[in-house]
């Protein structure tokens, strides 16, 4: 294609409200533009990439052996009635009464429908096991949408589905479409790590989320640095020494205004682990529904909300009013595990805590040598804490560390989640009526670009991989003779008849545009053709970001393909 036909809006200045690199890259190669808060035009590179992931995705996903169908973005909102999630999801569902008052969303993923789908379609085991996936827009009404589109409202999303006749089935998928995402990241070229992860608002038993790796990453990974234990801090377990503080009688200590663990401590003389942090939920959801809750975890810990969740089969927390805190006999800023008129949920790490500090629900006051095992024998002991760096792997023993990921991807196993309430049945061997169990597997193809500019980038703009850059060469001209122009068509010709797709600069710009235009697209190879290499019948030829060398005009051809075969294997 001629650049001069190619619609490529680029900006020299990075735009105010581009916070992460890859928003302000794709904004200034002119990729994307903003439609409204958190929803992007996919401009005509950007498609060109988009188009290259999904052939990836789906040639991986046929080879596992999974279909590809298409289900409606609108969806109506009984589906979501029957399977209990319409009012667990809460207002990232976006919701629309029709004009004959029928109530829709807007699908923000499609389990609901292939029930739905499989609950009217599927009748005999024989049927089984199948798994069904489509590559389609996706819409959350995100509260606040930010980063490009790394946290968009509207994006596009490979999602599959797979039902089973039993368990054992099921998990066979469940490792087959593990195997199959490690093999498109691989060829992506991408640096990522699978961990163990929450299942969140799908639900289920076991899932993994793929992260590829980036400092601007929103999700924090645990990993061990002794073995290949690895996973998200909303579900990573890890060990380390209890607080060691003396046995003692429980003693008042006054602290005027001193309401924060580590200013407690502070004020006490001791370290912070010694300070028991108390606090205060209201919960949404589950058999707790409605009831205010206290969570403990020492003074250096983080609490993970998402491990409490789950310890209360709950939908949410909140963080409790000051008063609802005196409703249990607390005393905000000073609350304690202690007397108070209400469940207590403490990390297991400090179940045989001595010597520990806590709130006295007393104003201005705090108790010292609390005994967990003697004062808090009613307390129930769960995981809460977020892992650290530096912590101890639950796993080998081995030495946790910390990484920033993007999550470009996740596996579920469902079980019966969805089958049972969706009434997804099937006649056994035996002749019987059985519920199906169920798989489910994403990958974010949108966010999926975003990231690999997060990873493939410099100070000139994107460094496309050659699997992905919308056209593998560039031929730049340089100068305004027809000699010129007449080389670099017939170059641009003899590239487009061997398969190599390839952009054509023939713009009547000065050679800087030119070139800062060439690296800040990102195309893998540039060609430069100008009048003092065709005097002597040779053009400059490498990748971007690298010295270019000097070829004869005849071997163009040939060099660019040699160098995208030896790259990556892409398609030219």
């Amino acid at each position: 294609m001629k650049y001069s036909n190619c619609f490529v809006p680029t900006l020299r200045d990075v735009p105010a409200d581009a916070e992460v690199i890859s928003h302000q890259l794709l904004l200034r190669a002119g990729y994307i533009r903003r439609v409204t808060s958190g929803v992007y035009d996919y401009l005509p590179l950007a498609l060109r990439v988009l188009r290259r992931i999904e052939a990836i995705i789906r040639e991986e996903m046929e080879r596992a052996g999974a279909q590809e169908l298409l289900m409606p973005m609108v969806q109506p909102t009984e589906l979501w009635e029957k399977s209990g999630r319409l009012s667990k999801y809460g207002p990232e569902l976006l919701r629309f009464e029709d004009r004959h008052g029928h109530q829709s969303c807007l699908g923000p993923t499609h389990e609901e429908v292939i029930c739905d789908l499989m609950s009217r379609e599927l009748r005999s085991y024989k049927q089984l096991p199948i798994n069904l996936y489509q590559i389609q827009n996706k819409f959350r009404d995100e509260i606040r949408p930010r980063f490009g589109l790394m946290r968009g409202r509207e994006f596009v999303m490979k999602d599959a589905y797979s039902f089973h006749a039993d368990d054992e089935s099921l998990m066979a998928e469940y490792r087959n479409m593990f195997d199959t995402y490690t093999r498109i990241f691989e060829r992506l070229g991408l640096r990522f790590r699978p961990v163990e992860a929450d299942t969140g608002s799908i639900g289920g038993s076991d899932s993994h989320e793929f992260h590829v790796l980036a400092d601007s990453g929103e999700d924090l990974i645990a990993h061990c640095e002794g073995c290949d234990y690895a996973a998200n801090v909303e579900k990573a377990v890890s060990g380390r020494d209890a607080p060691a503080g003396d046995a003692a009688p429980l003693t008042a200590l006054a602290t005027p205004a001193v309401t924060t663990a580590e200013d407690v401590a502070a004020f006490a003389g001791v370290d912070a682990a010694l300070v028991i942090k108390t606090l205060v939920f209201c919960v949404s959801g589950g058999d707790a529904d409605g009831a205010i809750v206290a969570a403990c975890v020492r003074g250096d810990d983080q609490l993970q909300a998402v491990k409490l969740i789950h310890a209360l089969g709950a939908d949410a927390l909140e963080m409790a009013s000051d008063a609802q805190i005196e409703e249990i006999g607390g005393v905000t800023g000073f609350v304690g595990p202690l007397g108070l008129d209400a469940p207590v949920y403490m990390d297991a790490g400090l179940e045989a805590a001595v010597g520990m500090l806590a709130g006295a629900n007393k104003r201005d006051l705090h108790l010292t040598g609390v005994d967990v095992a003697r004062d808090l024998s009613r307390a129930q002991f769960v995981d809460l804490r977020e892992t650290r760096a530096g912590d101890c792997c639950s796993r080998c023993g081995g030495q946790i560390a910390l990484s920033r990921g993007i999550e470009v991807g996740q596996v579920f196993a469902l079980g019966r989640r969805y089958t049972e309430p969706m009434e997804v049945q099937f006649q056994n061997q035996q002749g019987k009526r059985e519920v199906a169990t169920m798989g489910c597997y994403g990958i974010g193809v949108s966010r999926l670009m975003a990231a690999v500019v997060e990873q493939c980038h410099d100070d000139g703009g994107i460094a496309w991989p050659d699997i992905l850059a919308p056209f593998s060469v560039i031929l730049v001209s340089m100068g305004k003779s027809d000699e010129v122009l007449e080389a670099s068509e017939d170059i641009y010709r003899q590239l487009q008849a061997a398969g190599v797709s390839v952009l054509w600069d023939e713009r009547n710009e000065r050679p800087g545009v030119k070139f800062k235009d060439a690296e800040l697209i990102g195309i893998p190879l540039q060609v430069v053709i100008g009048d003092r290499g065709l005097k002597q019948g040779v053009a400059e030829f490498g990748r971007r970001g690298s010295e270019r060398q000097e070829i004869a005009l005849s071997a163009v051809v040939a060099a660019s393909m040699a160098a995208l075969s030896a790259g990556s294997g892409a398609a030219l």
